[in-house]
């Protein structure tokens, strides 16, 4: 995970993802409200993440996969170093997720 790596992630990302899932990845792109399912919010805390609960190794799957019956195409056109580039991309988008609170 190089800056030059994140860097490319996020050109790519802007480039053939945000459209759908948006520029901030909370799934409020330009296409996003017209799709069923919604498009994954990236902003969720990963955990929370409907397909994947925030498992790099099955986003990547996603991206690669795509997931059937849904808008989410696959993605295997890219290089494999692209498609982890765009998993570390998504990621920095989720939110920390908050411990409990102790009664």
């Amino acid at each position: 995970k190089t800056p030059e790596l994140l860097s490319h992630g996020k050109k790519l990302y802007g480039q053939n993802c945000a459209v759908c899932h948006g520029v901030n990845g909370d799934g409020k792109g330009q296409l996003g409200a017209a799709l069923k399912p919604a498009p994954t919010n990236f902003a969720l805390p990963l955990k929370q993440w409907p397909i994947t609960k925030g498992d790099m190794s099955k986003i990547f799957d996603v991206i690669t996969k795509g997931i059937p019956n849904t808008s989410m195409v696959k993605w295997d056109q890219l290089s494999e170093q692209e498609r982890w580039a765009l998993v570390y991309t998504v990621v920095g988008f989720a939110k920390p997720q908050v411990p409990p609170k102790k009664k």
